[in-house]
């Protein structure tokens, strides 16, 4: 009788400290590092992921902006790695690693339509299918793609033809057809990581630089540049991943959880850009009257219109049929999605 009553509580106290396992196991801590501060774009994403993920459960997730873990190359070896469990990186980035990614770099294929570019995003078949394989493939799973504006050039000088880029050193991410885009542009392009871009525009190592008008305010880059040119050309786009590892051991709720966390963040990213750009252009402008701010028409925009035929080759010929059929379902996404 004795020994029944130990083995009974004995055998309660062991379930109870397998559950209170249990417990702890489901209340992990996930962290998720990106390439901005907590106020930029990637930031207010990466919060509202944050937010939704501990208001409907228990797990954590801690954020690393930009810097605190190194450079964009960085953060993505770590979350391949599983150092990391999400990671926000622009396909400007994963160039190398994805080829098939740097599809977003050729000119003039994305609209420059917010409301456009939301559905796109949303219900493309090359970004939640074909890329997602891809993304498997680097030990990624992708979790979302996202705009964060059309792309500013700033520069100097004045550019309104590519002749005007002539010998412009002028820098872009390490993504191996955004140099050749500045190439049929006209410039030089130099490749650097972002913590060397305002010193190197400082000290006219470079002479230009592209990023959405955000970016440019909260950068400061308009203290080291004169002009910023709207040429259309591109739409800043990024993705978020998790390690495909740590997702795969997953249960099922907390898999459903994740993307839930996802598309709430995705919409409240959408809905947060509206007017976003002119009221930071607007910024820029109270803080630096004299900046000239030019928007390129129709005729100014065709030698690098004309260009962008070169680009498309180009990335054709890098990727081959994988980034052919790529490029052909993003224009088919595109034109169902107007």
């Amino acid at each position: 009788m004795t020994t029944g009553k130990w083995r009974l509580f004995g055998g309660l106290a062991m379930a109870a400290a397998i559950a209170t396992g249990s417990s702890a196991a489901r209340a992990d801590s996930w962290k998720y590092a990106f390439e901005e501060s907590l106020t930029e774009v990637q930031g207010v994403y990466a919060q509202q992921f944050k937010k939704y993920i501990e208001e409907n459960s228990d797990h954590e997730v801690q954020l690393f902006p930009y810097g605190t873990l190194g450079e964009s190359a960085d953060i993505m070896e770590q979350a391949q790695a599983g150092i990391l469990q999400f990671v926000d990186q622009s396909p400007g980035f994963t160039g190398s690693l994805i080829p098939e990614a740097q599809v977003f770099f050729v000119p003039y294929l994305l609209p420059t339509d917010q409301a456009h570019l939301a559905r796109f995003y949303k219900e493309s078949k090359a970004i939640n299918e074909d890329f997602k394989k891809l993304y498997a493939d680097q030990g990624l799973e992708l979790l979302t793609m996202f705009p964060e504006g059309e792309v500013a050039m700033t520069t100097k000088e004045p550019v309104k033809s590519c002749d005007d880029l002539n010998e412009v050193k002028f820098r872009v991410m390490t993504n191996p057809l955004l140099v050749e885009s500045y190439k049929a542009f006209g410039a030089t392009p130099t490749p650097l990581p972002w913590g060397e871009v305002y010193g190197g525009l400082q000290t006219n190592i470079i002479q230009g630089q592209e990023n959405p008008t955000f970016f440019l305010y909260s950068t400061k880059i308009y203290e080291v540049t004169d002009y910023i040119t709207y040429a259309g050309h591109n739409n800043f786009t990024t993705a978020t991943m998790a390690n495909e590892d740590f997702y795969n051991g997953l249960g099922k709720d907390d898999q459903k959880l994740i993307q839930d966390a996802s598309k709430a963040a995705y919409d409240y990213i959408v809905d947060y850009q509206k007017g976003l750009a002119d009221q930071e252009l607007k910024k820029i402008m109270d803080a630096k009257p004299e900046m000239t701010v030019t928007v390129l028409n129709e005729k100014q925009r065709s030698c690098f219109k004309n260009a962008a035929k070169e680009v498309e080759a180009k990335f054709i010929e890098m990727t081959g049929d994988s980034g052919k059929a790529i490029l052909d379902q993003l224009k088919a996404d595109l034109a169902a999605t107007k």
